[in-house]
């Protein structure tokens, strides 16, 4: 993994469709990930799967990630798709109860043999480099013994420094980031609590990582990328207002409807996210909420 920039956009459900990671691309995310995608979906060839991992030539490089725990599933979706991405990421990080209870996701953070046997199965049969983003454990922290069991099958691994039982909850422990970082010789991607790009800073100084990956911070504000880039570099970053937002905004319409990801759900989605915080903005996430097509939205925007 030799990116151009230190920073990445992090997979997210709902969020990491190609509209949204071509802007933040546009702003300096130096790799961006589909969401999370069922092997067995891909398998079916499902037709809201398929659209989410639709990409482009202005999607590079690009990560598809998988979740799964058959080895011959994942084999074949891998190398059906993999001409396509520059990437194949394993999710072993996710807590949803859901998919959990399926066996995917953290839960595979407690079956290292079976990480083991399914990582040396994947990566001896496929052609792109494989990479994983995992939790730092199921219940408590494991992060250096699963890493060293990933390092001789993967390229990378991205670690949320919280457990699986965490969630979202808690302050991410980067000590855990640290630990592998200064164990492991392959590429870490720290994540978890970068909101701000001092953080990011902080993150980077801190563990040592190699990359840092921004998720929720990014959300109505593609900017952090281009702050993180800048501040790393120049030491310095400027700020973004209200008009600044405005054109994003209207910069990742025109992707949504490029890529005919027409859904008015989502555009209303993202505007609550990029305009959250202004003065008049509980109002506002009325109006938007209450808009009934684009062109009521974007009256709704322009007149904010």
């Amino acid at each position: 993994m030799n990116l151009k920039t230190k920073f990445i956009l992090a997979p997210m459900a709902k969020y990491s469709d190609i509209a949204f990671r071509i802007l933040c691309r546009r702003y300096g995310a130096s790799l961006c990930y589909t969401e999370q995608i069922s092997a067995i979906a891909l398998k079916n060839e499902n037709k809201k799967t398929m659209e989410l991992i639709k990409t482009s030539s202005e999607d590079y490089p690009i990560s598809l990630q998988l979740s799964g725990r058959d080895k011959e599933i994942l084999l074949e979706v891998i190398k059906k798709h993999e001409n396509d991405y520059d990437y194949i990421d394993l999710n072993f990080g996710c807590p949803s109860k859901k998919i959990v209870k399926c066996g995917y996701g953290s839960a595979l953070l407690k079956e290292k043999e079976h990480v083991r046997d399914l990582l040396e199965y994947l990566s001896s049969n496929m052609k792109k480099p494989l990479t994983i983003k995992m939790r730092s454990g199921f219940k408590r922290d494991e992060a250096l013994s699963l890493v060293k069991i990933m390092k001789p099958y993967v390229d990378a691994v991205a670690i949320h420094a919280r457990t699986r039982e965490q969630g979202y909850s808690g302050k991410a422990d980067w000590d855990i980031i640290k630990k592998v970082k200064e164990n492991c010789s392959i590429p870490i991607i720290g994540n978890g609590d970068v909101k701000t790009p001092e953080d990011a800073m902080k993150m980077l100084e801190h563990t040592g990582c190699d990359y840092v990956m921004i998720a929720r911070a990014s959300l109505g504000n593609p900017f952090i990328f281009r702050q993180c880039n800048n501040l790393y570099n120049e030491g310095r970053y400027s700020l973004y207002f209200l008009e600044d937002r405005k054109k994003a905004f209207y910069e990742l319409i025109s992707l949504i409807e490029r890529y005919k990801l027409n859904n008015l759900f989502l555009m209303k989605s993202h505007a609550l996210d990029f305009f959250k915080g202004f003065n008049g903005s509980r109002e506002l996430k009325n109006k938007i909420s209450l808009s009934r097509s684009r062109e009521e939205l974007m009256e709704v925007i322009e007149k904010f």
